[in-house]
């Protein structure tokens, strides 16, 4: 390149003093050189059209205009960049039509939305799953595409850490999950998968539990009342049997146990247990729950610390509260050894309420800690008589604190008890009323 702009440059001095000696020689030079720039601005012109016409119509020849010197080389040049230009946009649109073919035959609906929820692109299982029409829905808010309030808190939420199961607004018979993320430019990327097969699964399983639970009650209750009968007259049965009655009467209690407990979930999971939203007196609530602790400890004397820093009320359902802080504070005293102290707490900040219960008892390890919430789960596999519960209780636990847009955080080390703390919204305080805070007082 160098090179020819310095052929180029010599061409122009020699034509230029060309055209000045022969102004010379007519005894004019200055009228030469004039002349000479006149033709070399003349000739710079019509390489500048060219190369114009040639930029503003590219498809009309494949080929640079012919050219020599200076300009042909920078034709050459520009017709070397055209070429790549063309290459890799032919790459690139390879690339994104391949990627929207495999995306087109993907089962699951994808749509890409601006930061504002603008309709961009979406694929062939959108449509069906969704019900968009390519022709008139793009550019529209996907809002009024997807007309759910729960989709819109959960668009505009940002925090998309699980995701949102929504019925199709196309095919209500479809249950579809919903999963965004965020890329580009506060972009979103929106993934609806058809989950309808999972809950029907799902809800059969909660139908059946719940069914059998209640049809198991009535003969059990019926087993125990007898065994209940024989337990207060074993006096007037053979030494041989007593033991057998009471341990029946035993086993007889935790299955009634267990099947009231898989009831309570089945209420709170299908919703047939509805949240009452009225206001609840945790400080009360805790001391109930307390003296019910006391007496279950019985001869272990457990010492129990009760610390409540916030009166202000809880909006919530009491009965579901009452049931889950009981099951933490049972399951407390139930792993800890005797004469091991508990220590229930109600605090408040910034983010919220917080109920903690912690214990000096045997210690979880944290291996289990991600699945202590299923039910049945238990982290000592052993069953013993003495400690071993439904395996139900911190399943009750989470989802009453579900139904309380709460959540249950678990700390815990072998050996160095456990602390299991329920988080509640702010927004789910109440200030008491003057009077109530006069009393309290």
């Amino acid at each position: 390149m160098q090179d020819n702009w310095s052929r180029y440059l010599r061409m122009i001095i020699g034509g230029l003093a060309g055209t000045t000696l022969v102004g010379l020689y007519f005894g004019e030079p200055l009228y030469g050189l004039v002349v000479g720039l006149t033709i070399y601005l003349w000739l710079t012109l019509i390489q500048a059209r060219r190369l114009h016409h040639w930029l503003t119509h590219p498809s009309a020849t494949d080929e640079a205009p012919k050219s020599v010197g200076f300009w042909g080389s920078i034709f050459d040049n520009l017709h070397k960049l055209h070429q790549n230009h063309l290459r890799t946009q032919d790459r690139l649109r390879a690339q994104i039509n391949r990627v929207q073919e495999s995306t087109n035959a993907m089962r699951d609906g994808v749509i890409m939305t601006d930061s504002r929820g603008t309709m961009e692109w979406w694929n062939g299982s959108a449509e069906y799953l969704l019900g968009f029409r390519r022709n008139t829905d793009r550019g529209q808010y996907i809002h009024n595409l997807i007309r759910n309030p729960a989709f819109k808190s959960y668009f505009d939420s940002r925090d998309y850490r699980e995701p949102l199961e929504i019925h199709s607004p196309a095919r209500p018979h479809i249950h579809l999950q919903i999963q965004i993320s965020l890329f580009g430019d506060d972009d979103r990327l929106i993934v609806a998968k058809d989950v309808t097969r999972l809950y029907q699964l799902e809800q059969m399983r909660r139908d059946f539990v719940g069914n059998v639970s209640h049809e198991m009650r009535t003969p059990l209750t019926v087993i125990s009342g007898y065994l209940e009968t024989l337990v207060d007259h074993s006096d007037e049965l053979p030494p041989k049997w007593r033991r057998a009655i009471r341990t029946m009467a035993v086993q007889s209690s935790r299955m009634e146990a267990l099947i009231t407990d898989l009831i309570l979930l089945s209420r709170i999971e299908t919703g047939e247990q509805t949240v009452h939203d009225s206001l609840t007196d945790v400080d009360r609530l805790i001391q109930q729950i307390c003296q019910d602790a006391r007496a279950l400890s019985g001869d272990k004397q457990h010492e129990f610390t009760v610390n409540v820093t916030d009166h202000r009320l809880l909006k919530g359902d009491e009965s579901q509260l009452r049931s889950a802080f009981s099951n933490l504070v049972f399951n407390a005293v139930k792993y800890t050894p005797a004469g091991g102290h508990i220590t229930i707490s109600w605090t408040t900040n910034r983010e919220g309420a917080h109920l903690s219960v912690k214990d000096t008892g045997i210690g979880i390890d944290p291996v289990h800690i991600p699945r202590l919430t299923e039910r049945f789960y238990r982290a000592d596999p052993s069953r013993h008589k003495d400690t071993g519960g439904t395996g139900l209780g911190l399943a009750i636990v989470k989802h009453v604190l579900l139904n309380h847009d709460g959540n249950l955080e678990i700390r815990s080390q072998i050996g160095d008890g456990s602390e299991f703390i329920c988080h509640f919204p702010r927004e789910r305080l109440v200030e008491r009323a003057p009077e109530a805070t006069a009393d309290k007082r």
